[in-house]
């Protein structure tokens, strides 16, 4: 009996020993990640979509930790706003009116910003368009559209600033979306638009690594930035409207976007291939990898609750022009603090 204790008591010290162990190995993983972490200060850092929303907010952090910053946005107000405030903050920032969705847009800002600082750190593919609705209302016009702002606005600018991210062995972050990992009912040319990014973000993260350039992509579900107001809606407009914009404030399905900023700054700075930003959307890629037919299923089945076609479904109309008693019910009450906060209105 005295024997077989010593031998219980040998095997509770290896276990404690392969405890101790591994967190040793954790905490200098720790250690590791923060020594070699990117550092912001002084670099140069292009954000697309840069005067609203998500791309307003990672701007807002960047500034922090003492980047220099070039914003881009087709509205030219919201651009201002967003230059006035950064500004104040005390950033160093270039604000410029332009479309990446023009491939000499693209090449525009890069020239610009070369001009103004003399070189490309990171660039933050953030840009993006939205068409929320049924198929049967959605034209060629409509897939063609999130393309050329989601795709090819993402590739140009990519192209156009590649030469000069390999001088400072730079970082590109894609914003991507679950949409890309999964496809969204009603929301399917956006999806296919991103479907499409996530392929170019992940091959050009193997393809660049030799060019000491990491590419980062990003998939995040909804956040909270105030962004549904502007989306584009077709088909039942009050209706589509209505389950975007309450999906978009709900904290099972969305996430706030200061958090979701602040954990897409540190994948850049640790150089991470992809980021997936909340637990719903972790859970929701998984399940895609281990059993797709299920999800296709359980994606048929949330359609069948989804608004139908209307006569008038062809029109587009924005967000703020679909708003009805349910979008503006205190259920969604995020959504318009944010919007407020995030220069969205």
């Amino acid at each position: 009996m005295v024997q077989e204790k010593n031998v219980l008591s040998g095997s509770g010290k290896w276990g404690l020993y392969a405890i101790a162990a591994v967190g040793l190995l954790a905490a200098a993983r720790k250690i590791y990640r923060n020594i070699t972490r990117y550092d912001f200060e002084n670099k140069v850092v292009i954000i697309t979509g840069g005067a609203r929303g998500l791309g307003l907010i990672l701007a807002r952090q960047l500034a922090t930790k003492g980047a220099n910053l070039v914003i881009c946005s087709r509205d030219s107000e919201q651009l201002d706003q967003a230059e006035q405030e950064l500004t104040a903050s005390g950033a160093k920032i270039l604000a410029l009116t332009a479309d990446v969705s023009e491939q000499q847009d693209a090449h525009r800002i890069v020239e610009a910003t070369i001009g103004a600082f003399g070189k490309i750190d990171v660039l933050i593919n953030n840009a993006g368009t939205m068409v929320v609705g049924p198929q049967e209302a959605m034209e060629i016009e409509d897939y063609k559209e999130a393309m050329d702002t989601n795709f090819w606005g993402g590739l140009y600018m990519i192209k156009a600033a590649l030469p000069y991210l390999k001088q400072a062995e730079g970082r590109i972050a894609n914003i991507c979306s679950i949409g890309g990992k999964i496809s969204v009912p009603h929301l399917l040319p956006y999806s296919v638009s991103k479907f499409a990014m996530v392929g170019l973000s992940e091959g050009l993260h193997a393809e660049l690594k030799r060019d000491n350039i990491l590419v980062t992509t990003v998939i995040p579900n909804l956040m909270q930035t105030g962004s549904p107001r502007n989306v584009s809606v077709k088909g039942n407009h009050e209706a589509e409207y209505a389950w975007f914009k309450t999906m978009a404030s709900s904290p099972l399905f969305s996430q706030k976007a200061e958090q979701s900023a602040k954990e897409i700054i540190e994948a850049i700075e640790h150089g991470e291939n992809e980021v997936v930003l909340t637990l719903t959307a972790k859970l929701v890629v998984a399940l895609q990898g281990a059993n797709p037919g299920l999800v296709s299923a359980l994606s048929a089945a949330a359609n069948s609750f989804m608004p139908q076609m209307t006569t008038d479904g062809f029109e587009i109309k924005k967000g703020y022009e679909s708003e009805s008693e349910i979008s503006e019910s205190d259920i969604n009450y995020r959504t318009e603090v944010a919007s407020v906060a995030n220069n969205e209105i």
